[in-house]
């Protein structure tokens, strides 16, 4: 499939879409046949958080997990990662896949309090744990009624978890599953300031001010990838075309919120208007991150900005126009 680099009627629909709060952002839409990719402030290699995005890709490898017979839908946290006789031990990966674990969106720690104060005063990641630190935090977690409840930690331990099953760790198998056999260049989980590329961006605030990367070994398949525009154009593409691990994630299988809001394995399923919108999104300190799909149509938007002003709008707009549809807004 062609794709073309800085197509400039896009970065003119991507300009109108998001205004002038977002100078640095980036986009790419999918239809069939073509891909289109635009940048505003940035080269096409620049990469960015795409924060909870992160959580699909984790649901990705999940479905694939379950595929290669790695791990089954009976398969418990306990079972994979050193968590005791806690009551965490006892919650299935598929519960944790669909948000319906019962566990709390962060395990409570005596310095989430003090994390949160520097994020907002300094800019300071509050994700910087590592996986031996949230295994520990893991075991003093209550678990409450498998009802939905999105869970940044139940996210965090689904990813490692099934990097455990496949014994490799969380960074290794986003790379040996998903960025080597699609071929995004630019596709991968820094544990550390120290990993982050040359070209990785630095992300703001709607206010202009700058934020630390959200790094960390333990928040990885929850929130830490970071791709290009064209990495996540091509990561659309395959799951459109069937070249990307793990298709069975973008089935839903359990409702969500309300009757037209349903999930997969991460991804959510809005249905509006006779049609279904396949899509998640993303936020950290300083980035937003939308990935959409209209699999009826062939077609996918994704867009990526280095400032953390909502792009949701943005995104199902542009995803509605590329699929050649009334493109209001979506009721959430």
């Amino acid at each position: 499939m062609p794709i073309q680099h800085g197509d400039e009627a896009l970065a003119a629909r991507l300009r109108a879409l998001l205004g002038d709060r977002h100078p640095v952002a980036a986009a790419a839409t999918i239809s069939p046949g073509q891909q289109r990719v635009a940048g505003l402030g940035a080269g096409a290699g620049a990469d960015f958080e795409i924060g909870s995005v992160s959580k699909g890709v984790t649901g990705l490898l999940y479905a694939d997990a379950l595929a290669r017979g790695e791990i089954d839908r009976t398969a418990t946290l306990g079972d994979l990662l050193p968590l005791g006789d806690c009551p965490a031990a006892r919650v299935t990966l598929a519960s944790l896949a669909t948000h319906h674990s019962g566990l709390p969106s962060l395990p409570r720690s005596a310095g989430l309090v003090r994390r949160s104060v520097a994020l907002w005063r300094h800019g300071a990641n509050p994700y910087g744990d590592t996986l031996d630190q949230l295994i520990v935090q893991t075991r003093s977690v209550p678990v409450g009624k498998p009802r939905a409840r999105y869970s940044n930690l139940g996210f965090q331990l689904l990813g490692h978890a099934i990097a455990a099953a496949a014994g490799a760790s969380y960074p290794a198998l986003v790379r040996e599953r998903v960025a080597d056999p699609l071929g995004l260049d630019v596709f991968y989980v820094p544990a550390t300031p120290a990993q982050l590329r040359p070209d990785a961006l630095t992300g703001t605030t709607g206010f202009g001010r700058h934020r630390q990367p959200w790094t960390g070994e333990a928040v990885g398949p929850a929130g830490g990838i970071r791709a290009s525009i064209q990495a996540m154009a091509r990561l659309a593409a395959a799951m459109l075309d069937g070249s990307a691990p793990g298709l069975s994630a973008l089935d839903p299988v359990a409702r969500f919120a309300g009757s037209a809001v349903r999930i997969g394995a991460g991804w959510i399923a809005l249905e509006r208007d006779g049609h279904t919108v396949t899509w998640h999104n993303g936020g950290t300190g300083g980035f937003r991150a939308w990935l959409g799909l209209d699999r009826a149509a062939g077609a996918g938007a994704v867009v990526l900005t280095a400032t953390s002003r909502g792009v949701d709008r943005s995104g199902f707009r542009l995803l509605a126009e590329t699929a050649g549809r009334n493109a209001s807004r979506p009721r959430r």
